[in-house]
This record gives C-alpha cells, structure tokens and sequence, in this order.
C-alpha cells in the first residue's frame, strides 16, 4: 500500500487534534475530489513499519485525540489489508483513542451489505473505526458549511452503535 500524506497535526478531519493517513488509491474518482491525484494506488510513499511508527509516535501525544483514515480510498481492499496493522496497534496501545475514517462507499448498502460477506479483513478492519463518514462526494451538493464532509449527501456515522443496533446511526457532532 502507498500512502498520499501523513499529517501528524490535523484539525479538519474529525473531532479535536489529530493524525491523519491520507491513503493512495480509489476507484470512485469524483468529479471535483480534492485529492484526485491520490486516485492512483502507486502513488505517493510506500506505507512501511517506519511509517506506523511514525503515527504511533505521533499518537503518544496527549493533545492528540485520535487517528483519522482518508484517502484515496481507505475501504480499497489492499488499503484495508495495509492499514490493518496500524489499527490494531492503535486499539491496542491507545484505547481511548478514536479513529475516524472517510470513505466513499455507503456503510450500509456497500460496507455491510456487501464488504462484509466478500472479504474477511472488512469487519475486523471495521470493528476498529468510531465514526465512518460515508458516501461519495456529489460536487452539486457541495457545502462548506458542513462540518467534517464535502457534501450533503454524505453521513457521519457512529459505527460501534449501527453494528449494535444493526441500522445505520449517525454521529452527533
């Protein structure tokens, strides 16, 4: 897996400050993404152990409030496989700690009603995320807004209780 960016200190992702891992590779390719050119998975840095060394490190900090995934496409299946490392240690090492992640993909239709009947890696990979913004960016529903998405169309999803609750539970920022 190749990675875009890795901001350390991230205050636009998700809530408070954070570390965010901006993956390469997507398949959705959205009229007016604002990472277009992270469409391609070669693009970008190779993610290695240093790099998740880098985030742990990062994580350690007290002011940090979690670790935020986008993209590219987190939810590619070779991202999950890439990032599943980097989240287990994560929960392991920093409980208390949330992980957002954005992706364009719909939680209940695509996520769970297919991911996760087609590979193995999607529900471990999410039983390790807090809050999913789902959807794909619609550049005619555009908002700035809004907080935490690009556009209208898009959710912030409280993950642990849609599992629970088995129907989709949105996030209340």
């Amino acid at each position: 897996m190749n990675y875009a960016d890795i901001k350390e200190v991230d205050v636009a992702n998700g809530l408070g400050v954070r570390t965010s891992v901006f993956v390469s590779g997507c398949n959705h390719h959205c009229k007016g993404c604002f990472n277009s050119e992270a469409w391609d998975f070669n693009y970008g840095n190779k993610f290695t152990d240093e790099s998740i060394k880098t985030i742990m490190k990062q994580l350690d900090k007290p002011y940090i409030q979690g670790l935020s995934l986008l993209g590219g496409e987190p939810l590619e299946y070779q991202n999950q496989e890439g990032l599943l490392p980097l989240l287990r240690q994560v929960k392991a090492k920093h409980p208390e700690k949330d992980i957002w992640c954005y992706t364009g993909f719909k939680f209940d239709e695509d996520i769970v009603g297919k991911m996760f009947e087609t590979n193995p890696d999607t529900k471990e990979f999410m039983s390790y995320i807090d809050v999913l913004v789902d959807g794909k960016f619609e550049e005619d529903k555009k908002d700035l807004k809004i907080k935490f998405r690009g556009s209208s169309n898009q959710r912030i999803i409280d993950v642990k209780k849609s599992l629970k609750e088995n129907k989709v539970v949105e996030f209340e920022v």
